[in-house]
């Protein structure tokens, strides 16, 4: 079969590897669709792995079921969860899912970009695999892993009702973009969305904002002139530039929450005056990283109902022999948005 073998941003090849074959307990799915996630362009972070198949935002048919594989069968359109939590653990247990050690071992073989993947055993035990409703495209099914982040993200960080609070977005990529659109869904009487390419601006009006803000400007002052003269309740942040950093931590108001929700640049330390940011002015922090199987099936209902517009948040698709421009589209994040790979087109 073909794969897109990844080593770097400007090095993605198109080789052959065998098809995997599956045990009792596993399925092979043809891979009908795979989204180039944001994460995947970043360098850093894989260097010491290369090369190797990535992909995980993906969904297709299963075209071969294993002795065990309960409830899924040849035929079935599917969408799956590359890593899966244990459930038992201590992490698990206290609802950090995202620390679970099995989380962090388990994955597809090879990965979302070949023309098939193997979805091993515990992915299923652990309910990691998710039928799609007919009415759900392979191509939005591609976005189930994403918004489910998303969906976790905002769970795990804000509790509030939404009506009277601002949020601010940094940065208006895929993730800013979702984000803007579940914090529509929540009743959040002002969303502000951040960016320094006009494009991804013009995006996010289209996709919920109330305002946007060109990060090159004075992103707070802009935020209080926005918002009756006061700072944000909530930031999301969505970029991991040292500025895009700064100015989530200047534009949230005393009782605020920032949500990290974006890898920073390699090596990026943090520096906060504790009296000044924390002390008297209970502000928090709080990370998110993946989703469980919970969120990704509320990511999939959202998408089932069209609360969550995802179908025109894709921009480009290409088929596997044209994985190389799809890279280089989102690693410029210039006039791009969801970029698709469509491994047996």
């Amino acid at each position: 079969m073909h794969i897109g073998m990844y080593y770097s941003n400007n090095d993605v090849r198109v080789e052959e590897k065998p098809k995997p074959k599956i045990v009792p307990g596993e399925l092979l799915v043809k891979v009908m669709a795979s989204g180039i996630c944001g994460t995947d362009v970043v360098e850093w972070y894989r260097k010491d792995r290369v090369p190797l198949v990535l992909g995980h935002e993906i969904a297709g048919e299963i075209v071969e079921a294993g002795k065990g594989a309960k409830g899924y069968k040849i035929g079935d359109r599917i969408s799956a969860s590359h890593h899966v939590p244990c459930g038992e653990c201590h992490y698990c247990i206290s609802d950090h899912h995202s620390a679970c050690e099995t989380l962090r071992k388990t994955s597809f073989d090879p990965g979302g970009f070949a023309e098939f993947l193997r979805i091993p055993a515990i992915n299923l035990e652990k309910g990691g695999v998710y039928k799609l409703p007919a009415s759900v495209s392979y191509e939005e099914a591609t976005f189930v892993e994403p918004l489910a982040c998303a969906i976790r993200g905002q769970r795990m960080s804000w509790q509030r009702p939404g009506k009277g609070q601002a949020v601010v977005i940094i940065g208006s990529g895929i993730s800013g973009i979702l984000h803007i659109q579940l914090a529509r869904a929540k009743g959040f009487s002002k969303i502000i969305a951040t960016d320094i390419n006009d494009y991804r601006l013009k995006e996010a009006l289209k996709f919920g904002a109330d305002h946007v803000i060109n990060a090159k400007e004075d992103v707070p002052q802009k935020v209080k002139e926005l918002n009756n003269g006061c700072l944000a309740d909530f930031v999301i942040l969505c970029a991991g530039a040292r500025p895009a950093v700064e100015q989530a931590i200047e534009s949230l108001d005393r009782g605020g929450v920032i949500l990290v929700f974006a890898s920073a640049d390699e090596g990026f330390n943090l520096s906060l005056a504790m009296n000044d940011f924390f002390w008297r002015s209970e502000r928090s922090i709080i990370s998110s990283y993946a989703a469980n199987p919970d969120e990704h099936r509320e990511a999939l209902r959202l998408i089932k109902s069209r609360k969550i517009n995802v179908k025109d948040m894709i921009t480009h698709r290409f088929p596997l022999a044209e994985i190389q421009k799809g890279f280089k589209l989102v690693s410029d994040a210039r006039e791009s948005m969801k970029v698709i790979i469509e491994p047996n087109k």
